[in-house]
């Protein structure tokens, strides 16, 4: 997967320090030996002048996007080799390049450089070093360490390479899962990358409702168009999509036969001896010919689904199977936040239509009822030439300015609206005020505002909250004073609103927890607190009114 400008430059910069610090120790070595004076100590010391140029470049000017090439510091060595007396001084060399070519190139052309160099080297020293018995051991030893030394530096260039490559993908799918990309949209593009990045033909996730008693399926292929939303299942095909046993982290590189697999619990990480087998069904439904499988995990742990990638062109390994897990890990979370998100959305959108249907039926439809049967009464007595028909037309009149202000209402707090910690206050001062002058009903407002610094979005629930309540207790609670009070700690925001009305049809003391269970309380009221984390108890007392308080947490 192609790293981005930042990890480029990362790795240039890293280049660039390890390029100073290793000709320093070959210029080191070339004064010990005696032998930093002449071609040697004057390579050196132009190679270091370089070399502290192009770090600070790529450390402090890097929009100049100065890149040396890798294959410039290669014919470096391979000139400085047959002119030195230093060999010291030629493996430094020779164990930055090997750092420099593994951060850029494959194993294949590490490797093949690792091996050329040696050899050059070798003959570099056979050309100028008298054979005996016991020289042919020393070159061996030599030979050997050179190797050796050259390997590890190639080694630590090539896990740098991987952990940038690593956070690469990591990052990316990460900004993939967004709750504002939708759910659908932002698992599959994640599934996308992860496809590419382990060499796969398709990404699948299967997520397991328990709620719904359903399996949610997304499948792509890396290129492909996302499609508009995931495959809705029965649980009857869990072993379809969840192989058996979710506790199981599995690689499949063959299903042939008695086939080629291995795994281990991700618990404990212990060795699975025989991890579950894709079943048929599953072979043939998604043309399953190898496989990665990792959980999917709930915040608290608890196994929701499965992540899989599918028919890589090579195989699997250990380490393969042991990063696609992390991978895996490392985005259950943000899977896990989005699709409560979006489940939680949904059911206070369902709560607020249930809202507005119901205050429609109740205010707007049954006056539009009423006003149906007055017109037909009027139309009758028109027809008689009744003396009552002005009054009546004036008492129509009246309640049809009523019910549009009423609608007028709702549609204005229905509009979208942005509220900020800095004028919640005022906002809710000057919506006391209308609704005492409409309603006859006494507001006491009580705003701690000096420490009041939530984000806009609580500041939007809980005004929200606030109008709606206001509301329901005109229409219902016929209460004649409220009290309102809001203020903050420094661990949680607290809201409370209490009347003097007819209260709730129960009695007593309830959190949301119990009132979603007896089904009872403010339905829209307890999505919004939920919306924003926050906790709503209703204490209940009918014919003596009633309070809600909310808590709401400041992490």
């Amino acid at each position: 997967m192609p790293l981005s400008v930042a990890e480029k430059d990362h790795l240039v910069r890293l280049v660039a320090w390890a390029r100073i610090a290793f000709v320093l120790l070959a210029f080191v070595a070339a004064g010990e030996s005696r032998s930093a004076g002449g071609f040697t100590g004057i390579f050196l010391l132009g190679y270091v002048v370089v070399a502290l140029v192009l770090a600070f470049v790529a450390q402090y000017w890097s929009k100049l996007r100065i890149r040396v090439p890798v294959w410039i510091d290669v014919i470096a060595m391979a000139i400085f080799l047959p002119f030195t007396a230093s060999y010291v001084s030629f493996v430094m060399l020779f164990c930055f390049s090997a750092f420099a070519v593994a951060t850029t190139a494959n194993a294949e052309v590490i490797r093949g450089f690792v091996g050329l160099s040696v050899m050059a080297a070798a003959a570099r020293l056979g050309l100028h070093n008298p054979w005996n018995r016991g020289s042919f051991i020393d070159f061996g030893v030599l030979m050997a360490g050179t190797v050796a030394a050259g390997a590890g530096a190639a080694w630590l260039g090539r896990r740098e390479r991987q952990e940038t490559d690593h956070r690469h993908l990591l990052e990316k799918i990460s900004n993939q899962i967004q709750f504002e990309r939708g759910l659908s949209e932002s698992i599959q593009h994640g599934l996308a990358d992860l496809a590419e990045a382990f060499e796969c033909e398709q990404g699948c996730l299967a997520f397991l409702d328990n709620e719904l008693d359903r399996i949610f399926v997304w499948r792509i292929k890396p290129g492909e168009t996302p499609a508009s939303g995931p495959e809705t299942m029965p649980l009857s095909r869990m072993d379809a999509y969840l192989l058996d046993s979710l506790e199981v982290t599995m690689c499949w590189n063959s299903l042939e036969g008695a086939g080629e697999g291995f795994g281990w619990d991700r618990r404990t990480g212990q060795p699975v001896a025989n991890p579950p087998k894709p079943s048929t069904a599953m072979k043939d439904e998604l043309g399953v010919k190898s496989l990665v499988a990792a959980t999917l995990q709930e915040a608290d742990g608890r196994p929701s689904g499965r992540v899989m990638v599918l028919n890589r062109r090579r195989k699997f390994s250990r380490t393969d199977l042991a990063w696609f897990e992390h991978v895996v890990r490392h985005i259950s979370p943000q899977i896990d936040n989005v699709y409560r998100m979006r489940h939680l959305r949904a059911r206070t959108v369902e709560a607020e239509r249930s809202r507005i249907s119901r205050d429609l039926h109740d205010g707007i439809l049954q006056t539009l009822l009423s006003l149906q049967i007055q017109l037909e009464v009027m139309r009758r007595n028109a027809s008689n030439g009744s003396a009552h028909l002005s009054s009546d037309l004036a008492a129509l009149q009246k309640t049809v300015r009523h019910e549009a202000d009423e609608l007028r209402r709702m549609v204005t707090e229905m509009r979208p609206l942005r509220v900020e910690s800095a004028d919640l206050r005022e906002l809710m001062l000057g919506f006391a005020e209308r609704f005492q002058n409409e309603s006859e009903l006494a507001v006491d407002l009580f705003v701690d505002d000096k420490n009041l610094r939530a984000p806009d979005r609580v500041c939007r629930e809980i005004f929200q909250i606030y109008r709606e309540s206001l509301n329901n207790i005109k229409k219902h609670a016929h209460a004649s004073h409220v009290v309102v009070k809001l203020n903050q700690d420094e661990s949680k925001l607290n809201f409370v609103i209490d009347d003097n009305g007819l209260g709730f049809s129960f009695s007593g003391r309830f959190s949301s927890e119990e009132l979603d269970r007896l089904r009872l309380g403010p339905i829209s009221i307890k999505e919004r607190a939920r919306s924003v984390g926050g906790n709503l108890t209703v204490e209940s007392n009918p014919g003596h009114g009633a309070r809600l308080t909310i808590e709401i947490p400041l992490n």
